[in-house]
């Protein structure tokens, strides 16, 4: 049969065929592959397939590649045979090879990469399972074991069916985190990445899991976001660790909301990544498709985690910690500093509503107070923070400060050098009016349609946002 031929290659694993034939008998013994064949094979050749998969797997001179391929094609089959018990010999591979001092660490690796895939199906009735997890973690050589050793925690944990059963393992969160910064001390980034979205998935699902050692997996996972040598796709894992622990308040109320210190750095890091904004003179025409010019992948994720935070933990805990970074940033000498500080009112408006409701005076004075600066994308950000703040806020910032807002968005629909400033003016105006009682409204109104067929008949072919601004409002 094909699938012993394919498996017979891998024995040999330095034969320019191995890989192609790793993956094809993937596909054949795969239980969710349309060529799925392994239950039409005869008994015996059944058994001889299960025996050269592991001879296979332990076979010296393995590639990385030709093991995970190899390690996910008997993982594939082992959800299919072991509910019913039918591949023992397995169980006793894997605790062999991952208990073995002898073992070579590429087959550590390979064993617990598999345990892991297998969890569900092993972890109740794996022997000695705490011990060889906390033996993988602390591996004295190798940094690929004690990653691998991570995720099958992990998978481990997340696969116990009770709370009791979970907390057995909860001493291994140092080792764990240990793991994981030895991983991204190594230069292996690609692997702590994996780890790391592997944590966040227990975050998010067994945030209880943590709470003993909630402080110490916080710092750590701030130490690697504050990290300015680490890849930004790592740093941005690291705080998404802890925004999702945040979120999960119906299955741990509260866990983030004790630790305000650690809820300030995690603020202060995201705001830097505001920082990462480009003066993009794309930006300046007014096309709408070139509205986010200038706007990295780090601005666009601090933005989705400002509004996110604020809304998890609450405007009590944020607007302190807001109030403290605020000023430095909204003073600061380079534009982009300033951007970012309107830009952090305007995400955390939504969760920090009820608390910024009650100091209205001096929030939009501070956003308002930025109308006149000097760089036509902090401009920009003002008027967006006023849109954002007009509806989060509202009725009540159209009740108490129309008389200071409308005025100040009319005049900037006056800044012709500016045709998206113009824009944005136009449309925040738009913001204002949902929540706004047509008695306040009304004496502004003549000044406001005013402008907006002045903006009209002006040439704006070129313009298409600032016309498209224009005839919505």
């Amino acid at each position: 049969p094909l699938a012993l031929r394919l498996a017979h290659l891998l024995l040999s694993p330095t034969h320019p065929a191995a890989p192609m034939a790793a993956v094809l008998l993937r596909r054949l013994i795969s239980p969710g592959s349309q060529a799925f064949v392994y239950p039409a094979l005869a008994p015996a050749t059944q058994s001889s397939l299960r025996a050269l998969l592991l001879s296979a797997a332990s076979s010296p001179g393995l590639s990385r590649s030709i093991s995970k391929k190899l390690s996910d094609a008997v993982a594939e089959l082992a959800t299919y045979l072991l509910p019913s018990g039918s591949w023992p010999d397995l169980l006793t591979f894997l605790y062999k090879s991952v208990a073995s001092a002898s073992s070579p660490p590429a087959l550590q690796e390979s064993a617990l990469n598999t345990l892991a895939r297998l969890a569900s199906h092993l972890a109740a009735g794996f022997p000695d399972l705490h011990a060889l997890l906390l033996a993988a973690l602390s591996h004295p050589s190798s940094t690929d074991v004690r990653v691998a050793g991570l995720n099958a925690a992990i998978s481990v944990i997340q696969s116990l069916p009770s709370a009791a059963d979970r907390d057995r393992f909860q001493d291994l969160l140092p080792a764990m985190m240990r793991a994981l910064a030895e991983s991204l001390n190594c230069g292996n980034e690609g692997s702590a990445q994996e780890a790391l979205e592997m944590m966040i998935e227990l975050a998010g699902l067994e945030p209880r899991f943590l709470r003993r050692q909630l402080p110490d997996v916080v710092a750590s996972m701030l130490q690697i976001a504050e990290a300015p040598g680490l890849e930004d796709g790592t740093r941005h894992l690291a705080v998404e660790f802890v925004v999702t622990l945040a979120e999960a308040r119906e299955r741990a109320p509260g866990m983030m909301r004790r630790l305000p210190r650690y809820v300030g750095r995690l603020f202060a890091v995201v705001m830097t990544m505001l920082l990462d904004v480009q003066d993009e003179p794309a930006w300046y025409a007014a096309v709408s498709e070139e509205e986010d010019a200038g706007e990295t992948g780090s601005f666009v994720f601090a933005q989705e985690c400002l509004d996110r935070l604020a809304i998890a933990v609450g405007g009590n805990t944020i607007l302190p910690v807001a109030a403290e970074l605020l000023p430095s940033y909204i003073g600061a000498e380079e534009w982009k500093r300033r951007h970012a500080a309107l830009m952090t009112i305007s995400q955390i408006a939504e969760g920090c509503a009820k608390v910024m409701t009650k100091n209205l005076d001096q929030v939009v004075g501070m956003v308002l107070n930025s109308f006149n600066d000097p760089h036509p994308r902090v401009r920009w950000a003002a008027i967006n923070a006023v849109g954002q703040l007009s509806t989060d806020l509202g009725p009540e910032l159209q009740n108490k400060l129309h008389h200071v807002v409308l005025p100040a968005l009319a005049s900037a629909m006056d800044d012709s050098e500016n045709p998206r400033v113009q824009a944005h003016a136009a449309s925040a105006i738009l913001n204002f009016s949902e929540n706004c009682r047509p008695e306040i409204l009304t004496p502004y109104l003549d000044v406001i349609v005013g402008k907006l067929l002045l903006l009209l008949q002006v040439n704006l072919a070129s313009n298409l946002k600032l016309l498209e601004a224009t005839v919505y409002t």
